[in-house]
This record gives C-alpha cells, sequence and structure tokens, in this order.
C-alpha cells in the first residue's frame, strides 16, 4: 500500500492532524455547555420541502434509459412526468 498522500487529495484549508494538534484537541464533551450545543446542532427540518420521497415500480428498460443518462437520472424522470402531466391539460 502506497503511505505517501495523493497530491490530488492534498487540501491546504483542512490540513491531515498532526501529532500535536491531536495531544491539544479537547472531547465535544469537556466544552462548554453553550458550545456543545452548537457543535451538535443538525441541519434541521427542511422548510419547504419540494419533493416527497415514495416507492415506484417502472420497467427495467425505463430505468436503463434513465441511469444511462448519468447523474440526476431520477430528476430528469421528475421532469419528464411533470411534461406529461402539462400535456394532460
Amino acid at each position: 500500500m502506497n503511505t505517501r498522500p495523493d497530491p490530488e487529495l492534498i487540501d491546504d484549508d483542512n490540513p491531515e492532524w498532526t501529532d500535536e494538534m491531536i495531544r491539544e484537541s479537547v472531547r465535544v464533551k469537556d466544552l462548554p455547555e453553550s458550545l456543545q450545543a452548537k457543535l451538535r446542532r443538525g441541519r434541521g427540518p427542511n422548510k419547504a420541502p419540494t419533493k416527497e420521497r415514495i416507492n415506484i415500480r417502472l420497467s427495467s428498460e425505463t430505468v436503463a434509459y434513465f441511469r444511462a443518462t448519468g447523474e440526476g437520472w431520477q430528476t430528469r424522470i421528475d421532469e419528464a412526468l411533470k411534461q406529461w402531466r402539462a400535456s394532460q391539460r
């Protein structure tokens, strides 16, 4: 296994921790309560959900076609359904 870091993965804004940094680190539970609360706060609920998670059965041909179009294929299925819905008016 190659132990040298990949130069493409080196991030100057977020360097790998040194032994000294690890020794000086503090556990979250040892921080003041106010800071603990800020660090533990999650993303929170979505203020305006735009999509609903569902299960839908589609033909394998349809799924293969959209998957072959690359990343974002589920969004393209959504767009195709919106276009179909608009044509039904």
